[in-house]
């Protein structure tokens, strides 16, 4: 069965503040093969091969403040995914708070080849919606990302990492984006876990550009946290959060999400088909 992890943490760790660093690395074992797969895609690359994963979205965002990546993070992976942009996805953001001319960074990463956004309102201390309430930069940013068609990825939930702001964890301003830009294509990572899960389910299923990820949230407990998943199968994206913090293993968060008493047509959709439509749809591919 072909998998598509829309959701892993391929980023230049150089630029990790050190009390971030410390946490994201803390406890973990393989740190000598994640900094090989940061240096070397095709190292990477034989890392999904190994783990049956065919293609991958690498999740870059600025945020110098708090997590200390700035715009380069988007250079990175944008030269990263030269290798095989068949199956690395190249994921960037532009940051409304320290970028003076939105449209000219959103044209810059467009000529890098990025289609794909993220935004992390915990990590860039701004609101899904702040657009409403003056902020300029954030309306241009949804604006451009919903004229050229591209995938915008929020983050979903809280954040453990040292100064993250959780009061921007709530999914349910993002109710605005989707009503203001009905036609942005939308994923909620990590399905609004573990605070926000329903109010993100009542939003996957009032808009129709809304689509989530379950990357982060432990296979074996995602029916507790999604005990209507069922329902929403077909706009419900595999990703595994990848090498973050308490996501140690990938294979075996596959392996644990297979073994769900699901249908198989479910597993399928989740794991391949509904990424690769939205993709397809958003013109990465």
């Amino acid at each position: 069965m072909p998998i598509i992890d829309i959701h892993t943490h391929i980023q230049p760790w150089e630029q990790l503040k050190p009390e971030v660093y410390v946490k994201m690395t803390s406890g973990r074992k393989d740190m000598t093969a994640i900094e090989k797969f940061i240096q070397s895609p095709k190292a990477f690359l034989e890392f999904l091969d190994a783990n049956g994963v065919e293609r991958a979205g690498l999740i870059n965002y600025p945020s110098p403040d708090l997590m200390g990546f700035t715009a380069a993070t988007n250079d990175f992976v944008a030269n990263y995914c030269k290798e095989n942009p068949q199956r690395l996805i190249a994921f960037g953001g532009v940051h409304p708070r320290f970028c003076n001319d939105v449209e000219a960074e959103m044209t810059r990463l467009l000529k890098l080849g990025i289609r794909c956004l993220k935004v992390h309102p915990p990590h860039q201390s701004i609101a899904a919606n702040a657009y409403r309430f003056g902020n300029a930069a954030q309306e241009t940013l949804y604006r451009r990302a919903e004229q050229e068609n591209m995938l915008m990825m929020f983050h979903g939930g809280t954040s453990i990492f040292p100064g993250a702001r959780n009061v921007y964890a709530d999914t349910m301003p993002i109710d605005d984006v989707a009503v203001d830009f009905p036609n942005l294509k939308i994923i909620i990572a990590h399905a609004g876990r573990p605070l926000h899960t329903e109010t993100t389910f009542f939003l996957l299923r009032r808009h129709k550009n809304i689509h989530i990820d379950i990357s982060g949230i432990p296979p074996k407990k995602l029916l507790d946290y999604l005990p209507r998943l069922d329902e929403i199968a077909g706009k419900t994206l595999w990703g595994t959060d990848w090498p973050s913090p308490g996501v140690t293993d990938l294979r075996k968060n596959i392996d644990d999400f297979l073994a769900l008493p699901l249908r198989q047509e479910i597993k399928e959709a989740i794991l391949y088909n509904n990424a690769m439509k939205l993709l397809k749809e958003s013109s990465v591919f």
